[in-house]
């Protein structure tokens, strides 16, 4: 199946997978080729993993990218998904992704604030989408 990950201003991915994993504000969703028609809203400050065409030597992920939040479309044979603000796990630079969660729970006061704030829940998800867990 065709996949587009896209933001306002580039596109992040395009190409053939074999199976998207994401998570909405329902729940996770995997999507294989052919999977029912499906619009859903993305969890915000989450991950999206896109795994490699079944039949490759070495399968795994493809793609793993943090979304700050968006949509997911669902055809027969595509998926899009639609971002705000995206980033591959080979661009994140894990110190600034440090960083810049520091700075933003210190921005939020509480740790209730920090823990519902889009800033904090998007630098978790670059740290997530790069393989260093926080």
């Amino acid at each position: 199946m065709h996949v587009e990950l896209l933001t306002p201003d580039r596109s992040l991915w395009s190409g053939e997978a074999g199976m998207v994993i994401a998570k909405t504000i329902d729940g996770d969703i995997g999507v294989l080729p052919g999977h029912a028609p499906v619009f859903g809203i993305l969890s915000p400050g989450s991950v999206v993993r896109i795994r490699e065409v079944e039949g490759n030597e070495t399968p795994g992920d493809a793609v793993v990218a943090a979304v700050r939040d968006g949509f997911l479309s669902v055809t027969a044979q595509r998926v899009s998904i639609l971002t705000s603000v995206g980033e591959l796990s080979a661009e994140v630079d894990v110190s600034a992704a440090r960083s810049d969660l520091d700075a933003a729970t210190s921005a939020a006061g509480s740790a209730a604030e920090a823990e519902e704030s889009a800033d904090v829940k998007f630098a978790r998800a670059r740290l997530r989408a790069a393989g260093d867990q926080d």
